[in-house]
C-alpha cells in the first residue's frame, strides 16, 4: 500500500497511544558474519500526533532497555550489562520526531534517537498502513496502523562491544536494522 500527504483514506488527526499487544518493537544484527540474530522490545511507549494535516503529525517513544528479548537469556543478559546497553545507567531509548515529509511512496519521520547518553538524527522510512474504527471493541474508538524502518551503525551510540573471530572478521556487525510495527488507539475524552 503506497500513501501520500495528500490523500489518506479514513485518516483521523488525534492523539494516539500504542497498543502494545498488536505492536512490535524488532531489530536484527548481523551474527559471526552468516546470519541474522532477530530480537525485540517487550515495554515500549509512545505518543502519537496526526495533525490536521499528516506533515504536521509527532511522535515520541520510549523503549525499556531491559526488556530486550532475543530468544537466549544468556545473550539477553550480556546485552544489558556494560559491555552493550549498560541498562543499569542507561535503561531507556528514546526518540522524538522533529519532522515529517512526505516522500512520494511513503513518509519519512525525521527525529532524535537518544542512547546511552548520545543523541544523533534518525531518519525512520514509515508506511501508514490505514485507519479504521475497531469492529471488536467499539468502546475502544479508532485503530491506526504503521510500519517504519531504518538502520543505525551501533558504534555512533556507543555500543560498540565486539569480538574477533578465529577465521577473520568480527563477531557482529556495525549496522542494526530496527523494524517497527505498530498499531495504535485513538485517546477519546
Amino acid at each position: 500500500m503506497t500513501t501520500s500527504a495528500v490523500h489518506i483514506p479514513g485518516y483521523v488527526a488525534g492523539t494516539w497511544d500504542i497498543d502494545p499487544a498488536h505492536s512490535l518493537v524488532g531489530f536484527s544484527v548481523r551474527h559471526f558474519g552468516i546470519s541474522k540474530v532477530h530480537g525485540r522490545f517487550n515495554a515500549f511507549r509512545a505518543e502519537i500526533v496526526t495533525g490536521e494535516s499528516p506533515l504536521d503529525s509527532s511522535v515520541s517513544a520510549t523503549i525499556e532497555l531491559g526488556s530486550i528479548d532475543t530468544g537466549n537469556a544468556q545473550r539477553d543478559e550480556h546485552v544489558r550489562s556494560a559491555d552493550f546497553f549498560d541498562v543499569a545507567e542507561n535503561p531507556y531509548l528514546t526518540y522524538r520526531s522533529t519532522r515529517v515529509r512526505d516522500d512520494g511512496d511513503h513518509f519519512t519521520l525525521e527525529g532524535e534517537l537518544t542512547l546511552k547518553g548520545v543523541t544523533r538524527q534518525v531518519s525512520l522510512e514509515l508506511e501508514v498502513l490505514g485507519f479504521t474504527p475497531d469492529p471488536a471493541s467499539p468502546d475502544r474508538g479508532v485503530r491506526a496502523g504503521y510500519s517504519a524502518t531504518t538502520e543505525i551503525n551501533r558504534h555512533d551510540f556507543g555500543v560498540s562491544f565486539n569480538s574477533p573471530l578465529p577465521g577473520g572478521g568480527m563477531l557482529l556487525g556495525d549496522l542494526v536494522r530496527i523494524q517497527l510495527e505498530i498499531q495504535a488507539v485513538l485517546r477519546t475524552g
